[in-house]
C-alpha cells in the first residue's frame, strides 16, 4: 500500500504532533489520503487536556525536545516523512554514512521511531534491512567516539592556582566542585544555595535532576575538605562570600568590570571555561569540554585505587558498564604486560 502512494508521487507531510517544546500534543495527523493498515487509532486532544498536555510535555526533558525535534527536521530535509517505511530509512543511512558519525546515526533512528511510536505508528527502525544497514555502516566507518580528554588532578591544582579576582574565584570554585563531585555540567549550573549543606566533614551538594534522573528522584554527593590550598568546600565558601551570593544559583556570569548575573551559567559556558584554563596551563583545549571534569575524577580516582562502586557512588552511574571505558584507560599502565619484560 505505501508503496504503491510513493510510486503514486504521495509524500506524507511531517505531522505537526510530534512532541516538541512548542507543540506537546501526541497523535495521529489528519491527512483523509492517507491511512496505514493495521494502525490504533489515536484520540485528538485538546484544550480540555490541559493536564494532559503538561503531563506529556514533562515526559521529556527540554534537551531531549531539541534533540528529537532537529534529528527529524535534517531526516524530513533530506526527503524523509513520518510516517515512513524502512527502505526509506535504510537509505536515509546509506546516504550520510562517513559523513555523520555512528553516534549521530543512532541517535537519528531513536528520533526517528519515537516519531513514529509516538503517533501509535509502527517503527521502521526496528527492522532487519535498517539494522543491518547501520551495523554494515559501523563496520565500514568504525564505531570510535571522539571523548573529552579527562582532566587530572594535577591538571586541576594547575589550572585553578593563578586564578584571581571575581571571575577567577568563581573560575576555581566550578573547576574544583565540578571534579570533586564528578559532575556532568548541567548538574553543576543547576545547583542552587539551597543545595548546598556544609557539615563537619566537608559538604553535602543535593542532585535535584540530571540526565539520567528525568522523575527528579534526586541525589546526595559528598564533597570532603581537602588537604591543601585547592579544596573545593573552601573555595565554594570563599566564591559564595566574595560574590555576596546568599540564594538562587551559585555558579553565574561575571562581566569584566566584576558584576555578577542572576541568571546561572549555561551549560556550554561551562565547556568554555575549561578549554580557557586548559589552554593556560598548555593543554589543547579543542580536546577538553565540560565533561572533562567528570571523566578525571573518575579516572584520578581509578588510579589511586578507588573501587569502582565507590566510584559509582559519587557519580550516580548506574551500572559498572557505565564507568568501565574510564577505569579501562585508567589502569592502561597498571601490571602492563610489556612493563613486565622491558
Amino acid at each position: 500500500m505505501m508503496s504503491g502512494m510513493m510510486q503514486a508521487g504521495f509524500k506524507p507531510r511531517l505531522p505537526g504532533v510530534f512532541p516538541t517544546s512548542d507543540n506537546t500534543l501526541i497523535s495521529n495527523p489528519t491527512n483523509d489520503q492517507y491511512q496505514l493498515v493495521n494502525q490504533p487509532e489515536t484520540t485528538l486532544l485538546d484544550e480540555r487536556d490541559s493536564h494532559v498536555i503538561q503531563y506529556l510535555k514533562a515526559s521529556l526533558s527540554d534537551n531531549s525536545l531539541r534533540a528529537y525535534r532537529a534529528d527529524i527536521e535534517h531526516f524530513v530535509a533530506w526527503g524523509g516523512c513520518v510516517p515512513t517505511t524502512p527502505e526509506s530509512v535504510a537509505r536515509y543511512l546509506a546516504e550520510h554514512g562517513g559523513k555523520l558519525s555512528n553516534a549521530t546515526l543512532s541517535r537519528r533512528l531513536v528520533s526517528i521511531s519515537k516519531a513514529h511510536t509516538s503517533q501509535n505508528y509502527s517503527s521502521p527502525t526496528k527492522s532487519e534491512l535498517v539494522k543491518a544497514t547501520l551495523k554494515g555502516i559501523r563496520r565500514a566507518h568504525g564505531t570510535t567516539q571522539r571523548q573529552a580528554s579527562p582532566i587530572l588532578k594535577a591538571d586541576i591544582v594547575e589550572m585553578a592556582e593563578n586564578l584571581s579576582g571575581m571571575i577567577g574565584a568563581r573560575d576555581r570554585a566550578l573547576l574544583l566542585v565540578g571534579f570533586a563531585g564528578a559532575f556532568r555540567r548541567s548538574e553543576l549550573v543547576a545547583l542552587q544555595c539551597a543545595d548546598i549543606e556544609f557539615v563537619n566533614q566537608g559538604m553535602v551538594l543535593h542532585i535535584r535532576k540530571s540526565k539520567t534522573d528525568q522523575e527528579g528522584t534526586g541525589r546526595k554527593v559528598a564533597i570532603p575538605y581537602a588537604r591543601g590550598k585547592h579544596c573545593p568546600v573552601l573555595s565554594l565558601k570563599a566564591w559564595l562570600e566574595l560574590a555576596q551570593i546568599t540564594e538562587g544559583s551559585i555558579f553565574r556570569s561575571v562581566n569584566r568590570h566584576g558584576q555578577i548575573s542572576n541568571a546561572a551559567l549555561s551549560s556550554e559556558a561551562v565547556a568554555v571555561i575549561v578549554k580557557k584554563l586548559a589552554a593556560t596551563i598548555g593543554l589543547d583545549p579543542q580536546s577538553y569540554a565540560g565533561h572533562s571534569l567528570r571523566a578525571g575524577l573518575v579516572t584520578s580516582a581509578a588510579q589511586a585505587g578507588v573501587s569502582s562502586w565507590k566510584i559509582r557512588q559519587q557519580t550516580g552511574h548506574k551500572s559498572e558498564a557505565m564507568l568501565s571505558r574510564y577505569i579501562r584507560d585508567a589502569n592502561i599502565f597498571t601490571d602492563n604486560a610489556a612493563g613486565g619484560v622491558l
